[in-house]
């Protein structure tokens, strides 16, 4: 059994670096047994963002591969991008779908909501299977168009010995969708 612990107090939290995309803030915190340290994090938007499982007619996953500047490589992954102002989690998945793979879908479920690095990183992704799907497309705002990629669903586990599928939250995102379609 786990006790319920107390959050440290924010004695103080500033701002120490900004740029068009991040700010790091540093902390200043006290535990409850009244040691204190700086800890910094990445402060996150608060809109949160979202990944989509698109599956094609029960038979394809469908991935992009799209140029990610943190490993410069091009990556595979599921469909993903932030919640917009204004908008659900459901909605913004949904037009995530449209503008990175052209499809969208009559049938979202929601799988889990998963932290990034929670020890320095506030953000928060919500996680969704994406049924019948039909043709749609949306622009988007990537800089060029993303390689759609379908990958037999049978096949899901080969996905995991592809040496451009690395990223952590896709992955996560491919065994939570097993696990929902083996509970159906």
């Amino acid at each position: 059994m786990t006790t319920k612990k107390v959050k440290p107090e924010i004695l103080h939290a500033e701002v120490v670096a900004k740029s068009r995309l991040f700010q790091i803030e540093q902390l200043h915190l006290r535990f409850s047994n009244q040691v204190e340290r700086q800890y910094e994090r990445m402060k996150g938007n608060n809109r949160g963002a979202v990944m989509v499982v698109p599956i094609l007619d029960n038979k394809q996953l469908l991935l992009g591969r799209e140029y990610a500047a943190g490993t410069h490589s091009y990556e595979l992954g599921f469909p993903k991008g932030l919640i917009d102002p204004g908008e659900t989690a459901a909605e913004a998945a949904n037009r995530e779908l449209q503008e990175e793979i052209g499809y969208g879908s009559n049938k979202l479920t929601h799988l889990m909501e998963l932290s990034l690095a929670p020890g320095y990183f506030a953000s928060k992704m919500q996680i969704f299977l994406a049924e019948n799907l039909y043709p749609s497309e949306l622009e988007g705002d990537e800089p060029e168009p993303i390689d759609m990629v379908p990958w037999p669903l049978e096949q899901w586990q080969g996905l995991l010995q592809e040496q451009d599928f690395s990223e952590s939250r896709s992955v996560s995102a491919l065994f939570l969708a097993q696990k929902h379609l083996q509970l159906k």
